[in-house]
């Protein structure tokens, strides 16, 4: 799986927000907040650990990574952030009212093993989201245009697989001890500012980080100069206009 080491900052003044895009459909589908307290799991930069708070909700932040972390406390210093990680949560038993992993079961060695693990802290819902369309589309057509080989991905052990829409995130979920789902499939476009866009490459970010980071200069200059190229053929008043789409799952509570 992903390296996610060292990328606090450049993670926040990119991918944070495109990550927060779900937390209009997760709202909705959790109900009012009022007197109600959350863990959000894989918390990141805190984006979306505020967004839930400004809502109302009582929010505790888990994140594994230590710069995540920092860029959390330097953002949200009104957030509890903890360190913790799948599949193992530093909590008792139905901790929180509510369980929130955006975006993290596909980030994880165990996905079932994991929703086990939210399923546990929580005493009431479950809600996770996967991505059915993520940012690696942009980067593969860059690659290509860059001519430069990708890396090959992380894959899961065979019996860890899972179908990558929201049908085969129910079934994932499923298995792993959920019950009452209610999945959605959410699309937005996010409108990205490309210097924030090169700044997640050159950070380190995900796929496309991973990549720039293992390529000699004369590719590093190509791969530039084809992001360059796509962002100039996509641009709208100096923004990436950018779809995504995601699988969005609740449980019931017990």
């Amino acid at each position: 799986m992903k390296d996610w080491a060292g990328v606090g900052e450049a993670y926040s003044a990119s991918y944070a927000a495109l990550c927060a895009g779900t937390l209009p459909v997760m709202s909705a589908m959790l109900g009012p907040a009022v007197g109600r307290d959350l863990v959000d799991v894989g918390s990141g930069d805190g984006t979306l650990a505020a967004a839930w708070a400004e809502q109302g909700w009582s929010v505790t932040a888990c994140e594994p990574e230590e710069t995540m972390r920092s860029e959390s406390l330097r953002r949200h210093p009104h957030i509890q952030t903890v360190a913790g990680r799948l599949p193992s949560l530093p909590f008792d038993d139905e901790d929180f009212d509510v369980a929130v992993a955006n975006f993290v079961l596909n980030h994880v060695d165990s996905p079932r093993s994991a929703a086990a693990e939210l399923r546990r802290v929580s005493r009431g819902a479950v809600i996770a989201s996967i991505w059915t369309r993520s940012p690696s589309w942009l980067w593969a057509e860059v690659t290509e245009r860059a001519g430069v080989v990708p890396l090959a991905g992380g894959r899961l052990a065979p019996e860890e697989e899972f179908e990558r829409t929201p049908e085969g995130f129910e079934r994932m979920l499923r298995e792993a001890g959920l019950a009452a789902l209610d999945v959605a499939e959410h699309t937005w476009v996010w409108k990205a500012d490309p210097g924030a866009l090169w700044t997640s490459v050159e950070g380190g970010v995900a796929g496309a980080g991973a990549l720039y980071a293992s390529l000699g200069a004369a590719d590093r200059e190509r791969f530039r100069h084809a992001f360059d190229t796509v962002a100039a053929e996509r641009v709208i008043d100096d923004l990436l206009p950018l779809e995504h789409s995601a699988a969005i799952a609740v449980s019931a509570a017990r």
